[in-house]
């Protein structure tokens, strides 16, 4: 499978460029950068043959069967319907866009052209959230509350790494958008009740830097979270699972019990990084011809409940 991945010299193209490594079946010929990055020499330094700021340019190679778009959210969907025309599978980094009409034209978009197209939720995917995915469909553990806290400090358009960026970050259509999808994707259920909660607007940025957000599932699983960009203090993310047979703490990739005790996850899945594992689905569902985990389409719930989320902010 021959990748192009759009947005590589960001931190978390970089990520998805180390994934790729692992993945026998994936080989990336082409990278494309934002107007800032020496993308030639980032290219060069990885032995990556083709590299471009133009996105256009990379999707009219032949030798580009697919793309991962690890670019500016707002640009997330247009560019995935871009890939789409073009005749690219195409991963898109979550969320696939910030407002539910680009995200419905998207899921219209690969309907149309019969392509595969997913979106980069990868708590899905983390061994964490996968264990406890299994249990639930085994019968094995029946969800009462998922509590999860998303806490970062970003006071300034900076990304992961710390460095500038030109685009500004989302606690709603972005971090909810990761616990809304998980708390579904668990339930297997749509919220049939939501409220949501903001606190003022940061002055320069233009975005509420506090949130919290409770959903209700049909069968009566709630879920409650909570999300700051002005947390000083332990950085990112961790979901409470409370159970009718047990509590359990994810980060990320790790487990605990109630009591502190770590779950054994050796077994859940080929690698223990949840974006591997994203990557690895999304070369999988392309060669055998299948909708994968976390398509666009089955995505689309959750950008419905944020929508409804946020016409509730009033």
């Amino acid at each position: 499978m021959r990748l192009c991945v759009a947005g590589a010299a960001g931190a978390f193209g970089r990520k998805h460029l180390e994934a790729l490594t692992h993945i026998d079946e994936a080989r990336v010929v082409s990278v494309v950068g934002g107007a800032s990055d020496d993308i030639d020499a980032f290219a060069a330094e990885r032995g990556i043959p083709h590299a471009t700021r133009d996105l256009d340019e990379a999707l009219a190679r032949d030798d580009v069967d697919a793309v991962i778009l690890v670019t500016p959210t707002p640009l997330h969907a247009a560019q995935a319907i871009r890939c789409l025309g073009a005749g690219k599978h195409v991963l898109v980094e979550i969320p696939m866009a910030d407002n539910l009409t680009d995200a419905e034209a998207l899921v219209r978009t690969q309907r149309e052209t019969g392509r595969v197209a997913m979106a980069g939720h990868v708590r899905r995917f983390n061994p964490s959230h996968q264990w406890i995915h299994k249990r639930i469909r085994s019968g094995d553990l029946t969800l009462h509350q998922m509590d999860a806290q998303t806490y970062f400090l970003r006071r300034s358009n900076t990304n992961a790494l710390g460095e500038p960026r030109a685009w500004t970050d989302h606690l709603l259509w972005h971090h909810a958008c990761h616990t809304v999808d998980l708390f579904q994707y668990q339930t297997g259920e749509t919220a049939d009740r939501v409220f949501g909660l903001q606190g003022p607007p940061h002055p320069d940025l233009g975005i509420a830097m506090d949130m919290s957000i409770g959903l209700r599932v049909p069968s009566g699983a709630i879920c409650t979270l909570s999300l700051s960009f002005n947390n000083d203090g332990p950085l990112g993310s961790v979901f409470r699972y409370i159970c009718d047979n047990g509590t359990y703490v994810a980060r990320y990739d790790d487990l605990h019990d109630g009591a502190g005790g770590k779950i054994d996850l050796s077994g859940v899945a080929v690698s223990g990084n949840g974006i591997e594992l994203t990557d690895r689905e999304f070369v999988a569902a392309i060669r055998e011809g299948r909708e994968p985990n976390a398509s666009v389409a089955q995505c689309l719930p959750a950008m419905r409940t944020l929508d409804g989320i946020e016409r509730g902010f009033g």
